[in-house]
């Protein structure tokens, strides 16, 4: 048996010093998220692209081959959020201004988000799908593009959430790796969201588990971005 198996577990308690609110793990977020956004701007959409190819190559046969082992057969999982102070049609407001060319505001929302843009095939992400770096499209984002998605047990009553959107995620060469339902609905004192995404039945359960924290991280992100737009 190890000593960290027989010994207390060590506390630091911050008694003095900074003058501004927050906790240590509050700094060394903030620190973090600053270093990254350095890391970031000053690698470029090209230079990141590049220092992660041989990941992305990596992580696409992955998805791959779980889309063939599959056989377009495909598993969910939803994050719900609960949002306070903010309509769900402010939201999706500054989420179509930030998708429509402000790449910083959608790479800021979560630390392995790499790329996200338009390219000459379409709307392109690049960012984990679990421990998985991955370059992937989303096609016929919209309302329009609900035909899917209409038996799916995941689609709300549109009286309780009438804003949908989904998409198909698929690699360069077609493959549909995936697809992505997100419903929003407002409430008495903001609005909740339905974030659901569907991932090939051979992904191990632990790759869906961390899509959906990695969707409850992104949101809140740009939700908060939202409001402070707003204000």
């Amino acid at each position: 048996m190890t000593d960290s198996q027989t010994s207390p577990p060590v506390t630091v308690t911050l008694e003095s010093g900074p003058t501004g609110a927050g906790s240590i793990d509050d700094f060394e977020l903030f620190y973090a998220r600053r270093a990254l956004d350095r890391l970031r701007t000053r690698l470029g959409r090209q230079g990141l692209l590049d220092l992660l190819a041989a990941d992305i190559e990596e992580g696409n046969a992955f998805l791959r081959e779980s889309a063939r082992a599959s056989d377009g057969s495909f598993k969910a999982g939803t994050t719900v959020l609960a949002t306070q102070g903010l309509t769900s049609g402010t939201f999706l407001a500054w989420m179509d201004e930030a998708f429509a060319g402000d790449e910083s505001a959608l790479l800021a929302a979560h630390p392995e988000h790499y790329v996200m843009g338009t390219d000459a095939i379409g709307a392109r992400v690049v960012e984990n799908i679990g421990p998985h770096v991955c370059s992937f499209y989303m096609g016929g984002w919209g309302t329009d593009a609900l035909a899917w998605a209409a038996d799916a047990d995941a689609l709300l009553p549109e009286s309780e959430f009438p804003r949908k959107m989904s998409s198909n995620l698929f690699l360069a060469d077609g493959t549909v790796v995936g697809r992505a339902l997100i419903q929003f609905g407002d409430t008495a004192d903001g609005f909740t969201a339905n974030l659901t995404v569907y991932l090939p039945t051979t992904c191990p359960d632990d790759v869906l588990e961390h899509h959906l924290r990695h969707y409850a991280v992104e949101f809140r992100n740009w939700i908060i971005a939202a409001a402070a737009a707003r204000a």
